[in-house]
């Protein structure tokens, strides 16, 4: 039973079925923190050794779940660590609700001790935020950001004072306007369907279709069948955005890998040789990939109505989940005959297939990254959680790593931050502890944030962390060099035994530096069970 007002917000959390939140306690959250202590047998508590963790974890748990990611952390500076996790989130469209501390509530804004405003520095990034005032006010903020986090797919947060969160509830007074429990913790779902009229329209431009391309997007995950159903009647091959990796099979006989900077050459000739595009659940930001503004007739399915015609001008717009919608839509849409389009996609398919077996199996020294990636989606399991990382790793994870059965991908896609990996692994394998988790990070990225390996130990979390180790940030050291033709600056790092660092964290460790040992190594490490670092040289 609620006694306090720390009591209600954590009950609320349980009543919505939250079952874990990741966090760190601090004096700011100290009603919060023994709330969770009484309910510990209710719902789980991760520690983790930064915030920025918490709130990357909190954001990759709604990916891989579709539920609500929850993180915590305590007044001023705890609360400004979550902010880049939660940005993450807000770009990448995933239920998070960030639960912060505030101090006295009768001293705020008066330059006392970790004074900082945190329901207003979040507003920028969270669809809702607001300042709990007291034990009656909890449960009816904490409903609305969680039905507003879950409904909008968007980051939201809720803030209290710490003497508040210890404050008794049988010695609260409601306003008379306030009445007890007239707040639910009921998730209505809408109908996620289209306009009849739009989705005729959609019909007859696919239907005068000669050249037809599919891109999928993170919208269009669970949506695989309906795809591969769309395309073969469209007779159109499928390329994807990075975050819509997993929406069907890298070998499917329609899918041509991904587009863009990271993607494959067959998928971008065929986006930019399309006479007709559909565009299924993405917002792929690089216009400069797409075909030309009239070059190309459009099509959007998209859940967020604002996003229709965001990146390229369509005819038709298709609001709604991309599963829903699909299925009212195949119906309508006649088989195209002409496959030639396909067929040509196809073909360089196969030619891409070879560039990247060429690659993969270089035998020079040093040792290519992409070697690594190339022998790890052998051994991968079809149920597979991949974590990458931003920076040249996620060309090489994009590019090598074939999704396949009911295999899992993801990263930091629109706010491509660096870091996030190893709480999107934390994440996965708390989530899925019986899945194979495993991450593929950069030398600059994992330095940032590996405290944090030492929670894979702390909870027994069986992650396999690949680090592709170049004492460089190589992605921007490329950029400089091709993108603006200057010489490289300021981007090579001082060298990190992270072999030594892992062991010291608890985890096992390796180096693997020779390609012709890479593949048994690789083998060896994936198979014994346990959390365990490998870094590639």
């Amino acid at each position: 039973m609620a006694t306090t007002a720390g009591d209600i917000l954590v009950e609320s959390l349980i009543d919505w079925g939250v079952e874990v939140v990741f966090g760190i306690p601090g004096d700011g959250i100290n009603g919060i923190i023994e709330a969770f202590r009484i309910r510990q047998d209710k719902i789980r508590f991760i520690q983790t050794r930064h915030e920025e963790v918490a709130a990357f974890a909190a954001c990759a748990y709604a990916k891989w779940t579709g539920r609500l990611g929850v993180c915590i952390a305590t007044s001023g500076p705890g609360g400004i660590h979550l902010l880049n996790g939660i940005y993450d989130a807000k770009l990448d469209g995933q239920p998070v609700l960030a639960i912060t501390g505030l101090q006295f509530h009768d001293l705020i804004e008066t330059h006392t001790q970790q004074d900082v405003e945190l329901d207003k520095l979040f507003s920028d990034s969270c669809a809702y935020s607001a300042r709990i005032m007291g034990p009656t006010h909890v449960e009816n903020v904490v409903e609305l950001a969680i039905r507003t986090a879950l409904a909008y797919r968007q980051p939201t947060h809720v803030t209290m004072p710490v003497d508040i969160q210890s404050m008794p509830v049988d010695k609260a007074k409601r306003s008379k306007r306030n009445i007890a429990d007239h707040v639910s913790s009921m998730m209505a779902r809408g109908g996620q369907l289209p306009d009849r009229t739009q989705l005729e329209r959609a019909a007859a431009i696919l239907n005068q279709a000669k050249k037809p391309f599919i891109l999928a997007g993170q919208g269009a995950l669970g949506a695989g069948e309906e795809l591969i159903e769309m395309a073969e009647k469209l007779g159109a091959p499928i390329g994807k955005a990075l975050l819509g990796k997993g929406a069907v099979p890298d070998r499917s006989d329609y899918c041509t890998g991904g587009v863009g900077l990271l993607g494959t050459r067959p998928s971008q000739d065929a986006l930019e040789g399309c006479d007709t595009l559909l565009i299924v659940g993405s917002s792929f930001p690089y216009i400069e990939y797409y075909p030309k503004p009239g070059a190309a007739r459009a099509v959007q399915i998209e859940i967020d109505p604002k996003r229709i015609g965001l990146r390229y001008p369509v005819e038709a717009g298709l609001v709604g989940d991309s599963r829903a919608v699909l299925r009212e839509l195949l119906p309508l849409v006649r088989r195209n005959e002409n496959r030639d389009f396909l067929a040509e996609a196809r073909k360089g398919v196969g030619a891409w297939l070879d560039l990247m077996e060429e690659r993969g199996t270089r035998t020079d020294m040093p040792m290519k990254p992409q070697v690594v990636t190339h022998e790890l989606n052998k051994l991968l399991d079809d149920d597979a959680i991949i974590v990458t990382d931003s920076g040249t790793i996620t060309t090489w994870a994009a590019r090598h790593i074939d999704m396949r059965g009911t295999m899992m991908f993801s990263c930091s896609g629109n706010l491509a931050t660096m870091a996030c990996g190893i709480g999107y692994a934390i994440a996965a394998a708390v989530a899925y502890p019986e899945r194979q988790v495993v991450a593929v990070i950069g030398h600059g990225s994992v330095s940032m944030l590996m405290g944090d390996l030492v929670t894979l130990r702390k909870y027994g979390l069986d992650v396999k962390i690949i680090v592709i180790k170049n004492d460089s940030l190589g992605m921007i050291k490329w950029e400089q060099m091709v993108f603006l033709g200057h010489p490289e600056y300021v981007c090579d790092l001082e060298p990190i035994d992270f072999v030594k660092v892992a062991e010291g964290c608890g985890l096992r460790a390796l180096r693997i530096d020779d390609p012709a040992q890479c593949a048994g190594q690789l083998r060896e490490a994936l198979v014994a069970p346990g959390r365990c670092l490998i870094a590639a040289v």
